[in-house]
């Protein structure tokens, strides 16, 4: 079983965090497989996936040898739980709901937890927050995360909504310790399609951006 701190060094490298949303969770095998394929080793199924803990189970069964399965949109601190009994190895919340810390941490588990100020940002990072999910992103973009880092640099920052293939690395280079990409990777028309070669060519295309930091 991996460490908090194991799983941590995991997340950030090569720092890309695929978050997956489908409304069609027989499509997640072929689905991680091509993500792990791409490099995309941080698989974060979220809690909007039907039947989501089976999913993290099955995905947890079939992926932890390559990969770590996390679970998203965890909105309090049961959720977290059975997420963690699931199998998930980190726990993402977009909100900032403080209880989820000391449920993760229960059990040895990362957590990122959701937050737009730099209050909101700061107080999770007091409470015990591995990272911070700056959520959502894309209105605020990397100019934000580096005003927001000049005078909070201890942040480990992952920004999540916005994130692209033109704005990545401007995210990294403005500090932050991993991206959180969601439908800009599981695009709608892939889901549609089931392409997953073309999911896994914009995987590598997204850890490529990562590697170069």
């Amino acid at each position: 079983m991996r460490t908090r701190s194991e799983i941590i060094s995991r997340l950030v490298n090569p720092g890309i965090v695929a978050v997956i949303r489908t409304e069609k969770p027989e499509q997640l095998p072929e689905l991680c497989e091509a993500l792990v394929a791409g490099g995309v080793i941080a698989l974060e199924i979220t809690f909007t996936v039907p039947n989501a803990l089976e999913a993290i189970r099955d995905a947890s069964r079939r992926f932890a040898d390559r990969a770590l399965v996390g679970a998203g949109t965890v909105l309090n601190a049961d959720m977290c739980r059975a997420a963690i009994g699931a199998g998930a190895e980190f726990v993402v919340s977009p909100i900032s709901k403080l209880e989820i810390i000391g449920a993760a941490h229960a059990f040895d588990k990362p957590v990122m937890i959701g937050a737009y100020t730099p209050t909101e940002a700061q107080t999770a990072h007091e409470a015990g927050a591995d990272f911070i999910k700056i959520f959502p992103a894309d209105k605020l973009g990397p100019s934000y995360i580096k005003a927001l880092r000049a005078p909070l640099p201890h942040l480990k920052i992952v920004p999540t909504g916005g994130v692209d293939l033109n704005t990545a690395a401007d995210f990294l280079k403005a500090g932050c310790a991993a991206l959180g990409v969601g439908g800009s990777l599981l695009t709608a028309e892939i889901l549609k399609t089931g392409n997953w070669a073309e999911l896994t060519r914009l995987a590598k295309a997204f850890v490529e951006i990562a590697s170069r930091r």
